[in-house]
């Protein structure tokens, strides 16, 4: 029986590989991710797994596509040293409150969200284009909470952004805290929060702690968890 069970094992595992083989791209997890690749669990998959090149790669892709103007940063040092990083300008038609340092897969993670989620959102939720996300910034050398015997944030290592409002080509001007508790505006922005799970590691809001009850914490640590 032992050596039935293990031919049987060899042959599913033939067999998985032929079908992965014959899957298109996007739904095979063993290809690379592509900025076409559609939103859903696999596509969350393939992001995790992006080597330090693969993220440069597609990050420049994303720039020359107009998803994001982004440009390196030199590399710095201190107690919370940065490599790799960029500064975000804009992420193509919607601008920043101001510019933003970023890691790779920060800035990846969030030219994708924009343009698969946050922009489409607003016009079937809000009946207006996203011309604007206003923020609190990413990069801070800091603990979390600023407690002296905590872990060091996201923060520190520009691995994570805040976001505090959003404006319409309408002239609305939506804040998360104002926001979150209107009825017109409340359903569009926890379906931001609830897409964001499929961009990044964490997205916590105003449900989460009194601290996040005026932005949306947007971070690379974890895997989909957004409250």
């Amino acid at each position: 029986m032992k050596g039935k069970g293990w031919l049987t094992l060899l042959l599913l595992g033939a067999l998985g590989a032929v079908g992965y083989r014959y899957l298109p791209a996007h739904y095979n997890p063993f290809t690379p991710l592509t900025l076409s690749d559609p939103p859903g669990r696999l596509m969350t998959f393939k992001l995790r797994r992006l080597t330090p090149p693969q993220c440069r790669a597609l990050l420049a892709q994303a720039n020359r596509q107009g998803l994001i103007t982004a440009r390196p940063v030199a590399n710095g040092g201190g107690d919370c040293p940065l490599t790799d990083a960029v500064r975000v300008s804009d992420f193509g038609p919607v601008k920043l409150s101001s510019s933003f340092l970023a890691s790779c897969p920060l800035a990846l993670s969030s030219a994708l969200f924009v343009t698969r989620q946050a922009r489409p959102l607003s016009e079937r939720l809000m009946g207006a284009r996203l011309t604007q996300i206003d923020h609190l910034g990413s990069y801070a050398c800091r603990n979390i909470y600023h407690r002296p015997n905590a872990r060091r944030s996201e923060h520190a290592s520009a691995d994570a952004l805040d976001i505090s409002g959003f404006r319409l080509a309408d002239g609305r001007h939506v804040t998360v805290l104002r926001g979150w508790r209107d009825t017109s505006s409340a359903p569009w922005l926890r379906e931001l929060l609830d897409a964001s799970c499929g961009y990044y590691g964490n997205g916590l809001g105003p449900e989460y702690n009194a601290a996040h009850a005026n932005h949306f914490h947007l971070g690379m640590r974890g895997y989909g968890i957004c409250r």
